[in-house]
């Protein structure tokens, strides 16, 4: 993982603290007493999920964001389905795609070891997102959440944007929960780490014209044009650095090297193209505005109405 700069670590403790006040459940210290250790607990067993597999910090900022773009965040991607009931893990944008829940349970199971029926899985999701990114202790996470006792397979299916989007779907997807057309761009930044699979990207690389042909070539190379042969096949979504968290995102995106064509509208002669064009010139700015909206993502709450638990198990209900 690349250093973050001082002076961005500094600006995150601060814009932390500050949307921390502002939401009633949420608190930087929420575990002071409760679980003073839960943050090294859960950065302990990062480091360690890291050094095994690197895909697994985009594989926590994925089901960080399916999970709160679904009623709030409330570790509802969690739960797994059973005989009476149906959850989101199966749902059309997270079925096959997303990963991590093994680490999920290896964090959950050490915290309950040190203090048990305390922290929620939200919470935990939000720390190990965190500390995919940057293992280090400036940036706060204010804690708090609980943990939904359902979950809505077919709202994950309506809510959560997908790899085809135009931009403006992705901008009415984000406008319904809250963010701004720009907010929506720099947390599309989180795919500067990552990877994809030949399904997701197929059309973009066969079929539309705003893509660099030796770019498309060489996607081509792995991602066969039939549907349903290699459709898992793997690409990174960062051509130039897949597991470094900084802007060459946006920097492929100027060179029309977008690997989703939900990546590749961002830049496309429309409302984002000087947004874009500053993050890929400006990393310290990138930065910067990827904090701000991360921490009003984790700041989307569940319903009033939504029954909530700290669960024992981050699969299924107490």
């Amino acid at each position: 993982m690349a250093a973050i700069p001082v002076n961005f670590l500094t600006l995150f403790s601060f814009l932390a603290l500050l949307f921390s006040s502002s939401h009633g459940q949420l608190s930087t210290n929420f575990y002071a007493t409760t679980c003073p250790n839960v943050s090294t607990i859960v950065r302990g067993a990062m480091t360690q999920a890291l050094n095994t597999d690197s895909r697994i910090a985009a594989s926590f900022l994925r089901l960080f964001f399916h999970d709160c773009f679904v009623n709030g965040c409330d570790a509802s991607i969690l739960l797994d389905d059973t005989t009476t009931f149906t959850g989101e893990k199966n749902a059309g944008p997270n079925a096959g795609t997303t990963r991590g829940y093994e680490v999920v349970d290896t964090i959950k199971s050490q915290v309950e070891a040190s203090c048990s029926g305390v922290v929620s899985c939200a919470d935990i999701l939000a720390l190990a997102t965190r500390d995919g990114v940057v293992l280090v202790d400036k940036w706060i996470v204010p804690l708090g959440r609980r943990d939904a006792r359902t979950a809505s397979q077919s709202a994950a299916n309506s809510q959560l944007p997908g790899p085809s989007s135009t931009l403006a779907q992705l901008i009415t997807s984000f406008s319904n929960k809250g963010f701004s057309a720009a907010e929506m761009t720099v947390l599309s930044g989180s795919h500067t780490i990552g990877q994809a699979g030949c399904a997701s990207f197929r059309n973009h690389i066969y079929n539309q014209a705003n893509i660099d042909p030796a770019f498309a070539t060489t996607r081509r190379a792995n991602c066969p044009s039939t549907s349903g042969s290699g459709d898992r096949n793997l690409a990174p979504l960062d051509v130039q650095t897949p597991i470094r968290f900084e802007n060459a995102y946006f920097q492929n995106l100027v060179a029309q090297r977008g690997l989703l064509n939900s990546d590749q509208v961002l830049f496309n002669n429309g409302s984002q193209d000087a947004l874009v064009r500053t993050y890929s010139q400006n990393n310290a700015r990138f930065l910067a505005d990827f904090v701000v909206a991360m921490v009003k993502m984790g700041n989307i709450s569940p319903a009033s109405s939504t029954v909530t638990e700290i669960r024992r198990n981050c699969r299924r209900t107490n």
